[in-house]
């Protein structure tokens, strides 16, 4: 049977993302809930004509046949949300930033242990990314050697004119590091080896707009396991000339070799994608990974039909966003 998928909050344009990869792999999905008008309503009607807008939350949570809740609410409501629907029976695929206070994070981390149920965190960087996906074989491969340092930079334009009100408000979409560097947090995680790390340094700052004093343009931390180090930029001053929102890229360092990813763009080059360069002893080779599967969302599916943890371990979720609010909180403090 179809696994039937449930939404609460189309805030933030990843749900299109997080539902049309959902929907691609057969799962079914009758209506969402939004709280309030969203910036994304009129093209998700658009994309979505089928779906009916429910006027409560309860149409999904009382819903028997919903077994995943997906939410891309504003990121101050997301841990709330996630927290109705495990208590509902149903597993979670939230957007990133998974939640955004420390309070929240232990809220759910004692949800999820009471409910069983499955808190995961989309990390599109990484999910719906398919250089990634080649990346990740090459590491476990061997082919660089042991992993020993990710650098990791996400930059993004400000499109001030499209975005909602609470894009500038702190508490609610919960400071630069939280929310986009969350990113790079997994990203160095997932290709240390690591299940455990310090932040080491962090930083943020408002350069362009005092006039939005809980805005936060630029972001960031250097983080250390037993294992690797690792470093991560973020910012919103990608320039209109580059072709996409941001030229983020991957540094993979290891003892007998590296690995770049130029994942949504190639400067100086006609606009390409998915891009991996790959220098070891034997090879010095770009590699195009557009053709990549994205093996999250079939995992996820298994993980809710078998109860499993294939997709993504849950002490990994709760992990990354432990270190994203701790350099957060790091940086405030400075």
């Amino acid at each position: 049977m179809p696994l039937k998928l449930g939404i609460l909050g189309i805030d933030h344009g990843h749900i299109f993302g997080m539902l049309g990869h959902m929907l691609s792999r057969g799962c079914t999905c009758d209506g969402y809930w939004t709280d309030g008008p969203a910036v994304t309503e009129a093209k998700f009607r658009e994309v979505h004509p089928a779906l009916e807008m429910y006027e409560t939350a309860d149409r999904v949570l009382d819903d028997p046949e919903v077994a995943l809740v997906l939410i891309s609410a504003v990121p101050e409501d997301r841990a709330a949300l996630a927290i109705r629907a495990m208590e509902a029976g149903k597993d979670v695929m939230v957007d990133k930033p998974g939640c955004t206070t420390h309070a929240q994070l232990h809220a759910l981390m004692a949800c999820q242990e009471q409910t069983g149920r499955i808190w995961s965190v989309n990390f599109s960087e990484r999910f719906q990314v398919p250089a990634v996906t080649r990346a990740s074989e090459l590491v476990a491969q061997g082919v660089i050697g042991e992993v020993i340092q990710t650098l990791g930079i996400g930059p993004h334009k400000q499109n001030l004119k499209t975005r909602p009100d609470w894009f500038f408000e702190r508490a609610r979409y919960g400071g630069i590091l939280c929310d986009i560097a969350s990113h790079q947090v997994d990203q160095f995680l997932h290709f240390t080896g690591s299940t455990d790390a310090e932040v080491t340094h962090a930083s943020v700052q408002n350069a362009t707009r005092p006039d939005l004093p809980g805005f936060q343009d630029y972001g960031e931390m250097a983080l250390r396991s037993g294992k690797a180090h690792g470093f991560v930029r973020v910012d919103w001053f990608t320039p209109d000339g580059l072709p996409t929102w941001g030229d983020g890229r991957l540094f993979i360092q290891g003892t007998e070799g590296f690995i770049e990813l130029r994942k949504y763009t190639d400067i100086g080059q006609p606009h390409r994608t998915d891009s991996l360069y790959l220098v070891n002893r034997e090879e010095n080779v770009r590699i195009d990974c557009a053709d990549e599967p994205l093996p999250y969302f079939d995992r996820l599916i298994a993980d809710v039909e078998d109860r499993t943890e294939t997709a993504m371990p849950q002490a990994h979720a709760f992990k990354v966003m432990e270190l994203a609010l701790n350099a957060q909180s790091m940086a405030e403090a400075r």
